[in-house]
């Protein structure tokens, strides 16, 4: 059935596969097996139109899954469409046209001061966890680049870690992007967190791991001493989704602090950085990983008036008001 959406949509799987992340390939295989393949998989390609994939938006989908994802969904269609466009040139494309509307991405919600020491000041039996949210807070990685951090990453005498890999749904790769290896000088409280866990667990012996290149098929062992273990185990943490359900929810209960995720501890480093007044932009998001400050503006950093300097008051004294 060499002219069905399910032959090119099998050829499209294919591409995918060996030019993405394990991870993210299986994010396309669940969508489309789930969701593509039982509804255009036998038609054939030439017969799907516009109005066909209007009325199984407004009809289907729509009914049980939020915009994001059928958006996702659409952006795959689209892209197999294109695929199959480079046989036929003279093909119309039915998706040109398709809107899914977002709506307005949800603004950081960072830690403020206050609730960052209810955090840290909590007694918990987790004592690495606790190290690692207080890491987290004051260096600003991804949870998936703090599990994965290794001591060989470290330099505590100078006070400087490089991130270089991060963990993903149990798989270490390296970083995405080149920029996102970067080398981060520490503030004080991130500092003294690794000189915590340096006494608990340095003396830990080395995995050996698997990880996964950049261009997501060579794959290369490292002897590594991973810097966060989980506090039970004595082992790496096998997920950031473990570290979110089994301890920061929890932690987070006790400290009597409003559940966020654990990436807002990313956001918290940004905003406080921010806050201050002092740090630029551009700087931040080298510290973070980006190429410029648009994304710290636009997704991650945020003013925290509770811990920032009373500017008017500043402005009045310069201004002499």
């Amino acid at each position: 059935m060499e002219n069905t959406f399910g032959h090119y949509l099998d050829l499209w799987l294919k591409i995918k596969a060996n030019s993405v992340a394990a991870s993210s390939y299986r994010g396309y295989a669940n969508k489309t097996e789930v969701h593509v393949r039982p509804r255009w998989g036998k038609v054939q390609i030439n017969n799907i139109d516009h109005l066909d994939l209007q009325e199984w938006i407004q009809g289907t989908l729509s009914k049980t899954l939020k915009n994001k994802t059928i958006r996702d969904i659409i952006s795959n269609v689209r892209q197999v469409f294109r695929l199959y466009r480079t046989r036929m040139k003279v093909a119309h494309d039915p998706t040109e046209g398709l809107m899914v509307r977002l709506p307005d991405p949800e603004a950081p919600d960072p830690f403020t001061r206050a609730e960052i020491k209810q955090i840290l000041e909590t007694h918990t039996s987790r004592t690495q966890e606790l190290l690692m949210v207080q890491f987290m807070i004051w260096a600003g990685p991804r949870l998936s680049e703090t599990i994965a951090l290794a001591w060989e990453d470290v330099d505590l005498g100078q006070g400087t870690v490089t991130f270089r890999r991060s963990k993903v749904r149990g798989a270490y790769r390296v970083t995405k992007t080149r920029r996102s290896t970067r080398k981060v000088r520490l503030l004080a409280p991130a500092w003294d967190a690794l000189r915590k866990i340096d006494a608990l667990n340095r003396k830990k012996k080395a995995e050996t791991v698997d990880i996964v290149e950049r261009d997501n098929k060579t794959v290369r062992q490292h002897k590594l001493h991973f810097v966060f273990l989980n506090t039970k185990s004595c082992l790496p943490h096998v997920s950031d989704f473990v570290v979110r359900d089994r301890f920061f929810k929890a932690h987070l209960l006790a400290a009597g602090v409003r559940y966020r995720g654990p990436g807002q501890c990313r956001h918290t480093y940004a905003s406080q950085l921010l806050t201050t007044g002092i740090a630029s932009i551009d700087w931040i998001a080298e510290q973070m990983g980006h190429t410029n400050g648009n994304t710290i503006r636009q997704h991650y950093g945020t003013w925290i008036n509770e811990d920032g300097p009373d500017v008017v008051g500043m402005l009045q004294l310069a201004l002499k008001l």
